[in-house]
């Protein structure tokens, strides 16, 4: 970080604190699941060593930040805190360069319509039915909020 770019260097330093923290909590679940609270044996110990956070919990994990960062975004824009707004964004825009490249509207509505058709709905009443097959698809490509509202919209035609 010579560059001199605080946002980056900071949004980075919390990126980093999340990873380290959710491969801490992976390790004390693991733990948790081979004993009782005894001491842990030699074995064990270098069993926890190897627990490690996968590729798909790193994105979970950047993923949570980039949700925090946009709900940070509204409630500054709604407290009238600009500051905070141009700050938050900063930072969202580097953690959004880690993620993978988001779904268009377009994309989401082709999947959409896909899902209906194999989960043969016809109304709203069938939107659990559409979002149970279209999530998993989605997940991690689009935002949650802008895949209801894809399939309500069609849901509802």
């Amino acid at each position: 970080m010579r560059s001199g770019d605080e946002v980056r260097k900071t949004t980075l330093r919390q990126l980093l604190a999340g990873l380290r923290q959710a491969a801490l909590d992976k390790r004390t679940a693991a733990a948790r699941a081979m004993g009782s609270g005894a001491e842990l044996t030699e074995a064990q110990l270098a069993a926890l060593d190897q627990v490690a956070v996968d590729e798909a919990e790193s994105e979970a994990v950047v993923q949570k930040e980039a949700k925090a960062h946009r709900e940070s975004i509204a409630d500054a824009a709604k407290a009238g805190r600009a500051d905070l707004v141009a700050e938050n964004e900063a930072e969202l825009r580097v953690i959004e360069s880690y993620l993978p490249q988001q779904m268009n509207r377009d994309e989401v509505r082709a999947l959409a319509m896909a899902a209906i058709a194999e989960a043969g709905a016809t109304d709203l009443k069938q939107l659990g039915a559409v979002m149970k097959l279209l999530t998993p698809r989605t997940k991690g490509r689009a935002d949650g909020r802008l895949v209801n509202e894809v399939v309500r919209e069609l849901l509802a035609v």
